[in-house]
């Protein structure tokens, strides 16, 4: 049963809804589970070909992880909490064979900015708020967040976010980096929905391998030059590089999706 999550496809986008608006959509272990299972099956549907996430409302994206829900762990649940989180949702979004984008409309703190930085592109709503306070909490971001934000954001602009666990607004975040675009708020659904479209009009095959070739050269354990030129390699084996190059020169426009 989903309680957590409102599901919603248009064409071949997939959207994932966030829905807890009364504790401003926070993560709970309930609703990891539920993100994970809704990000499986449109991963395994074919008519899907881009994910999009956010959270209902335009307070919060969403605003952390539910604190009430941890606030006696102990150490040994701590370390499960947080290798089951990065199992269940960030680690699976970042390693999708399809690429998701986060729709930040509002508060993006902890946790959140954790899942907004675990999917491959980020737009933001102008009155979008970001940070990782966790350190106000005697804790450290534990879904990744130290990881994640040095890469996008460089180290020194980490470490001061994560040290003060001060929040920055949308122009700052795009300033730096940390997200690709910024909107007004009526706008956000519009632009993620156009940013989608441009993104289907390209082979699946080849956005998985991009995807997966650009997650290699963050990974300290690949060559991701050498995960590039077998990604590479492979696609020309496929029906879809057949269709593109022969739609090309042939003076048209390929369609992979018909």
């Amino acid at each position: 049963m989903v309680e957590n999550i409102i599901l919603e496809q248009n064409q071949h986008i997939g959207w994932i809804y966030i829905n807890r608006p009364e504790q401003l959509n926070a993560l709970n272990q309930a609703t990891i589970a539920e993100l994970n299972t809704a990000l499986i099956a449109y991963q395994e549907n074919p008519a899907i070909g881009v994910v999009c996430i956010s959270g209902i409302g335009e307070k919060a994206f969403v605003a952390g992880a539910d604190i009430k829900e941890f606030a006696d762990f102990s150490v040994s649940e701590g370390g499960a909490l947080a290798q089951n989180g990065q199992r269940l949702l960030f680690d699976f979004i970042e390693t999708m064979n399809k690429p998701v984008i986060a729709a930040i409309n509002g508060f993006a703190l902890g946790g959140g900015l954790e899942l907004a930085m675990a999917c491959h592109i980020r737009i933001a709503s102008s009155n979008a708020r970001m940070g990782l306070p966790e350190v106000s909490l005697g804790v450290i971001p534990g879904y990744g967040g130290t990881q994640r934000l040095p890469q996008l954001i460089g180290r020194g602009r980490a470490n001061q976010l994560i040290f003060t666990g001060e929040m920055v607004n949308a122009e700052r975040a795009k300033e730096w980096g940390l997200v690709n675009e910024v909107v007004e708020p009526s706008c956000l659904k519009q632009e993620v929905l156009s940013l989608a479209s441009k993104i289907l009009k390209n082979s699946p095959n080849a956005l998985a391998k991009a995807i997966q070739s650009v997650n290699a050269g963050f990974d300290c354990s690949i060559d991701g030059y050498e995960t590039e030129i077998r990604s590479f390699a492979s696609c020309f084996g496929t029906q879809e590089f057949i269709k593109g190059t022969q739609a090309f020169l042939n003076k048209e426009k390929a369609n992979f999706r018909g």
